[in-house]
């Protein structure tokens, strides 16, 4: 997949089924669009997704995640574009016919009912559909993606996330919540109580469900392990930051400087200091038998 990001000078040759938004989530919604433009790539047409960054703040996937996740889906070419003046200021008219025409030549253009875009967000799918023929590609737009009577939404996954209801976070997006990194050195105190723990401390602006320990599923090169998790500061023994430590089943090996994804699919308890590192040890055992109990069903 060519990628580019951080930059407003990307170009790509033609032509192209182009799908535009935030694509923060990559949620089923965002996997209806682009599922659509893939359906339209052929040896000629190529699919593309611009996503544009718009806010740093509590993301539901990094850029390296957003990538990843992206690419699997077999596109072609993903532009995360910052959205810097150059790009924000653009009258609407003007983003398409200097971005998606003479920069992405654009042959198909497919974006959801309230996909707005252009300086003030002037721009709209309804104005895109009306420069058709002028500009000569096509424009699909395409309906949301519900859950029950819901739309779809990074908003309804944030408020799943909030209340750790990883179960309907993961129906929303296709997959379950993750989180990834590189595995860091810990104080070793999950190895001195016989249960050796992977600590990782994701990016500041990554959203992470509520302190607590959760089942957990944990991919490393290609292969996942069962586990238990704990997001938090680890009160008994006092961490002064906010981290993410798992304990897997079925693994025990030196895994410093490894990159990771874990995956999270059932909250069992918040967080809670316990009054010796014994006590500690035996609420583990029990948060062990919780995680094997709910991947054995």
């Amino acid at each position: 997949m060519e990628y580019f990001h951080g930059r407003t000078d990307f170009y790509r040759e033609g032509p192209t089924a182009v799908t535009m938004g935030k694509f923060d989530g990559v949620h089923l919604g965002h996997q209806k669009l682009i599922r659509h433009i893939k359906k339209l790539e052929n040896d000629v047409i190529h699919s593309v997704v611009f996503a544009l960054k718009v806010n740093k703040e509590e993301l539901l996937l990094t850029e390296e995640e957003q990538k990843r996740i992206i690419e699997q889906l077999g596109v072609s070419c993903l532009i995360d574009c910052p959205f810097l003046p150059e790009i924000s200021s653009m009258e609407p008219e003007r983003f398409v016919s200097e971005i998606l025409v003479d920069r992405l030549h654009a042959a198909y253009i497919t974006v959801g009912k309230d996909f707005r875009f252009g300086y003030q967000k002037k721009g709209d799918a309804l104005f895109l559909k009306q420069l058709q023929e002028k500009y000569g590609f096509q424009v699909d737009i395409l309906e949301k993606e519900q859950f029950g009577d819901r739309d779809i939404s990074s908003t309804y996954i944030r408020e799943c996330l909030t209340g750790a209801d990883m179960e309907t976070a993961a129906k929303l997006l296709g997959r379950p919540y993750q989180v990834s990194g590189e595995v860091l050195h810990g104080r070793k105190i999950g190895r001195t109580l016989g249960m050796p723990t992977v600590n990782l401390i994701p990016p500041a602006e990554k959203l992470l469900p509520p302190n607590g320990v959760y089942a957990t599923r944990t991919w490393i090169d290609q292969v996942s392990y069962p586990g238990i998790t704990n997001i938090g500061y680890k009160p008994t023994v006092g961490e002064k930051f906010k981290g993410v430590e798992t304990y897997l089943f079925d693994l025990d090996q030196d895994l410093y400087g490894k990159h990771i994804v874990t995956e999270f699919y059932r909250f069992e308890r918040p967080e809670q200091k316990f009054s010796s590192l014994e006590a500690l040890k035996e609420q583990m055992h029990r948060d062990i038998s919780f995680g094997k109990e709910y991947f054995s069903e």
